[in-house]
Formats: structure tokens, sequence, C-alpha cells
């Protein structure tokens, strides 16, 4: 028993070894996405002060540049989650891979654990990065926000994205040609629905029900009352219980789907090299 927990938890992470060195691999491009990110971050972030600018005296402009700064970190944070999971099935299929990791003789639960592992670690540390530029720049202070209870809510979030995530890879794997784009339609609809650059209360009514099912709705609120208001974790944990709730739900979930489509690809041949 505990040497195949030890096998298993070892196979875990030569799938965090394997993305590692996939990074290391194409480390241009990944300076190309980070210099991306943080210009999108950054523009979206300005709108702050130019409504500040365009509005006169009466709006403080530092405080929307703060409210943007949130949204943006928050949302890069958990769509790169995501499209980690989601893009790497298409990334095996361009290295020729695909077909050995998935009949490889491990558990999916062993695969995907060390995929989500790395999507966070990763994420984690790009998310940084943009938030140092960031506070640098417009000379932010935080010294006062809990960032802890930020952290906490963000991982808490983390694992209704892992289940999203593995529910959209289920796209690549399917439609090898178009399949990565498809996915696009899921991060966009959470995006309109989840607040990330407005409250959620100016959406129309139907909108907002539907807002309710994002996790990322509860992990905005809950990052921008930790951040912005300095709020305490009794605060914080009306927004960090359903969003783990719903990360409790969606990776079994995400799993079950994934193993009926990964059954369907190998019965019909779906496994070859993409490009």
């Amino acid at each position: 028993m505990f040497a195949s927990t030890t096998q298993q938890i070892r196979a875990s992470y030569a799938f965090v070894e394997r993305n590692a060195y996939l990074v290391k691999r194409y480390w241009s491009w990944e300076l190309v996405w980070l210099s991306y990110s943080i210009a999108n971050s950054l523009s979206v972030s300005y709108i702050g002060l130019g409504m500040e600018s365009i509005g006169g005296q009466g709006i403080d402009g530092r405080y929307l540049v703060l409210y943007l700064v949130v949204g943006t970190l928050v949302w890069r944070y958990l769509s790169m989650i995501f499209y980690w999971i989601t893009d790497i099935i298409g990334l095996e299929r361009w290295e020729g891979t695909i077909e050995y990791t998935l009949m490889a003789p491990i558990h999916r639960l062993t695969h995907m654990a060390g995929q989500t592992l790395f999507a966070v670690i990763y994420s984690m540390l790009f998310t940084g990065v943009i938030l140092a530029v960031t506070v640098l720049l417009f000379k932010l202070d935080l010294s006062q926000a809990n960032l802890l209870g930020g952290t906490l809510v963000m991982l808490a979030g983390s694992l209704s994205f892992i289940g999203v995530g593995i529910v959209g890879s289920v796209l690549p794997l399917l439609f090898p040609e178009r399949g990565s784009q498809m996915t696009h339609v899921i991060i966009a609809l959470l995006l309109l629905v989840s607040g990330v650059y407005y409250p959620i209360e100016v959406l129309p009514m139907a909108l907002q029900r539907m807002s309710m099912l994002s996790p990322a709705t509860y992990v905005l609120r809950g990052v921008r009352a930790a951040l912005l208001e300095n709020a305490p974790m009794a605060r914080l944990w009306p927004d960090i219980w359903p969003a783990m709730l719903m990360g409790l739900a969606a990776v079994p979930a995400g799993l079950w789907v994934f193993g009926l489509a990964e059954r369907y690809a190998k019965r019909t041949g779906k496994l070859h090299r993409n490009g």
C-alpha cells in the first residue's frame, strides 16, 4: 500500500518536472507571454486614472486603479490555471506524446494531480511578477492589506478552476483542430459574469444569477475585501467556503467527464499528432 502510494506521488512529481522542462524549453514564449500579460494588466489598470481625468475630482482614481489591479491579477491567476490545464493537451499532441501519456499505466488522478500542482505554482509565480511590476509602477501601498487572507481565498478558488480546466481540456482532446480555441468560450462566459472589472450589480438580473455559479465571483469579492478593506478571515470565510465547495464538486466531475472523453478518443483514434 505504502509502496503504491509512493509510486503515484513520484509519478505526479514527474509531470511537474516534465512541465518545468517544457517551460524551460520554450522560455522565449514564456518571456513573450509575461510581457503581454504585464502590458495587458497595466492597460486595464490605467483605466482608473483615466476615469479620474475624464470625470474630474469627484472620482478617486487611486481606488479605481487598485480595484482594477486586484481584478486583473486575480483573473490572470485563475485563467492561467485554466489555460495551462487545457493547453497541455494541445502541447502534448504537438509534441507527439499524447498517446504515450494517456496510455501510461498510471491513474488519471495521478496525471491530473501533477498537472494541476504545476499549474498552481506556475500561475502563482507568474502573477507575483505582474503584481511586483504593478505595485512598483503605480506606487501602491499594500502594507495594510490582508495579504495572507487574499492568498487563501485565491487558493480556495484554484480548486474550482482546476475542475473547470479539466472539463475544458476535453475540447482539445476531442477536437484536435479547433479544440483549444473552443476553450475560450468557457473563460469568456466566466469573465462576463464574475465581476472582474466591474461590480456584478451592474449586470442584468439574469447575469447576476449566473454569477452566483461562477467560483471567480467569490474569489474576486474575497480578495478585494482582503486587499482593499483589510478584511479579517471571519469576513472572508463566506466567500471561501462556496469556492471550496464548488471545487470539491468540480474536480471529481471533471475527472469523470475527462474519463468518458478519453475512452471515446482512444476508441475513435483521435490521439494523433497535430502539427
